[in-house]
């Protein structure tokens, strides 16, 4: 980023009857990944996320996980992707397509992604019923899906190969990250990158 460019930050409450999530974001980093949700392998992912796209992330949420898990993590990603879209702005010169392969042993993700504006997810990834902790594997559609809503994302996400639950997710959520790093990087352009002059 050069010195005389805005930084690009974004931060959302979101308090419901069921939960309470506070998020804030920074898509020029420096890497850093502070979260506390109460589910920890989610919250090892989250810190993933952060990591690997480059982003200054800050994550706390309390939820009814005496019920289950189901809403804390939907509710994360539905607050992440409304400050992630605040965060990015009128996307003036940032890349706007990515797409990466990412392997964890036998496992590998594929995620291609468009920040067009348009909402769209396509998760094709089959992952088995067993639980991670506290952590329900099946949980990460509904995170992606309502990230991508909220964001304005156009997502595709592919299970190329994989077994093992924790590797199947980890795997996704780095290639997740490295694709959304990639997206939100600034090319040097003025505008957003479309015909329409708009994203």
């Amino acid at each position: 980023m050069s010195d005389d460019a805005p930084e690009r930050r974004g931060s959302v409450e979101r308090t419901t009857k069921e939960t309470a999530v506070t998020v804030s974001i920074g898509l020029d980093g420096p890497p850093s990944s502070q979260v506390d949700t109460g589910i920890p392998f989610f919250d090892h992912m989250l810190s993933q996320l952060g990591t690997h796209a480059g982003f200054d992330l800050s994550v706390q949420a309390k939820g009814d996980l005496e019920v289950d898990g189901h809403h804390t993590v939907e509710d994360v990603g539905l607050a992440l992707g409304k400050a992630f879209r605040e965060a990015l702005g009128g996307k003036e010169g940032v890349r706007r397509f990515a797409s990466i392969s990412v392997p964890l042993d036998e496992a590998l993700v594929e995620v291609a992604l468009d920040l067009s504006g348009r909402p769209f997810v396509v998760h094709a990834v089959p992952v088995p019923s067993e639980a991670i902790g506290t952590y329900d594997p099946g949980l990460t559609e509904d995170f992606v899906r309502a990230f991508a809503t909220e964001a304005g994302i156009t997502m595709h996400v592919l299970l190329r190969s994989g077994r093992s639950p924790h590797h199947i997710v980890e795997a996704e959520f780095k290639a997740l990250a490295k694709a959304l790093g990639d997206a939100t990087r600034r090319t040097g352009g003025a505008e957003a990158p479309s015909t329409k002059g708009t994203l």
